[in-house]
């Protein structure tokens, strides 16, 4: 049963440096151009807890979670809020301290069969590519251009620079505008919709249940701040100044006499795995009472949030849902769910089943 006591787990200090989350992340880029989708364990949920939840705030839950189904997850998450907003309790836990974590690729958006970011990463370089043409005898451009695998995994390094180049230059404005003209257009290959319409309904509901009950929600994304700010008020209700994600160097500087921020061609910081939780500690200052993630990229976020003294809640969708969505887990290159899960089911964590737990995935006609 999931536990909300005061006591403090053991910290799990990870082995990885920021090296290798940047090496990783440059390796995602790789494996995202071919990853496959890949049928994934559709287990049950392998969390079994049943929390007593009041009839008051299954009401309440009733009207605000509409797409999720009744079960250990949608009961553990309606306790949880109750049991910290519930005044004059010992798990009662003041509004300024209920912050909620949020990864965004695969927690509240699709991520396959490539990261969507990668996808508009990669158009860039190719919408680049006329403006360059020394890039015709670049390895990894040809790589690239005949979607080579094998020639691509050689080249991680060059293709990173190719990247960098195609998407630095510009003030922060023109890619903003970039940004929202590439996701205008944009249409996912499997469900021919644009990607901003691929986000999780159950999830728009829990961010706007969280909310309502004096929660403080933010996104922390291995995605670059700057990809997601132009979109994610939108969709999800989360400002821009409460996206926490990797970035590109900025520099200020006066073009024609103006103050102008220009992209760098170099990453300055990687909020991926260990990451996480330091871009929250920076740029929150409070740790989470509620994380919740999809994959291993999220695990040390959740560990984080599971140290909190106070009462807390970590949570991980898991992608077992193949006809209206995607399966994966272990062994897919996008999203992978492995050592997390494993912590999942020792420490407690809920595990969401997409395809039991939720009675719909995509804003709009049932799907």
């Amino acid at each position: 049963m999931q536990s909300w006591s005061r006591r403090t787990k053991p910290k799990r200090a990870s082995a990885q440096s920021f090296g290798d989350a940047a090496r990783r992340a440059a390796a995602f880029i790789v494996a995202a151009l071919f990853a496959l989708t890949l049928a994934g364990c559709a287990g049950q949920n392998r969390n079994a807890a049943s929390p007593d939840v009041s009839p008051d705030s299954a009401r309440s839950a009733e009207t605000a979670l509409p797409s999720w189904r009744d079960g250990p997850a949608k009961r553990a998450i309606v306790k949880f809020v109750g049991d910290v907003t519930r005044e004059g309790t010992m798990t009662y836990v003041e509004p300024a301290q209920r912050i909620a974590v949020f990864d965004n690729d695969g927690t509240l958006w699709t991520e396959q069969p490539i990261y969507v970011q990668f996808a508009f990463l990669l158009d860039q370089v190719k919408a680049a590519a006329p403006a360059h043409p020394e890039w015709k005898n670049n390895p990894a451009f040809k790589a690239l251009m005949a979607r080579d695998q094998a020639a691509l995994a050689a080249q991680q390094k060059p293709l990173m620079q190719l990247v960098a180049v195609a998407n630095s230059g510009m003030s922060v404005e023109t890619y903003d505008q970039t940004i929202r003209a590439w996701l205008a257009k944009a249409r996912h290959p499997k469900f021919n919709r644009p990607y901003t319409e691929l986000v999780y309904q159950p999830q728009i509901e829990l961010l706007a249940y969280l909310r309502a009950n004096g929660f403080k929600t933010y996104i922390v994304s291995g995605g670059t701040i700057e990809f997601m700010r132009p979109w994610v008020e939108q969709a999800y209700g989360v400002p821009p100044e409460q996206v926490i994600g990797s970035s590109q160097l900025v520099k200020y500087e006066l073009r024609g006499g103006k103050p102008t921020l220009t992209r760098q061609p170099k990453l300055d910081f990687v909020d991926d795995g260990p990451g996480k939780p330091v871009g929250i500690y920076r740029y929150i200052g409070r740790r989470p009472i509620l994380a919740f993630g999809n994959s291993d990229g999220d695990q040390q976020m959740l560990q984080y949030t599971a140290a909190n003294t106070d009462p807390h809640l970590a949570l991980l969708v898991h992608h077992d849902d193949a006809e209206r969505e995607f399966a994966y887990d272990r062994q897919s290159k996008i999203g992978r769910l492995d050592k997390a899960w494993d912590e999942a089911t020792t420490d407690g964590w809920v595990v969401v089943s997409m395809k039991n737990d939720w009675n719909t995935i995509f804003p709009g006609p049932a799907r």
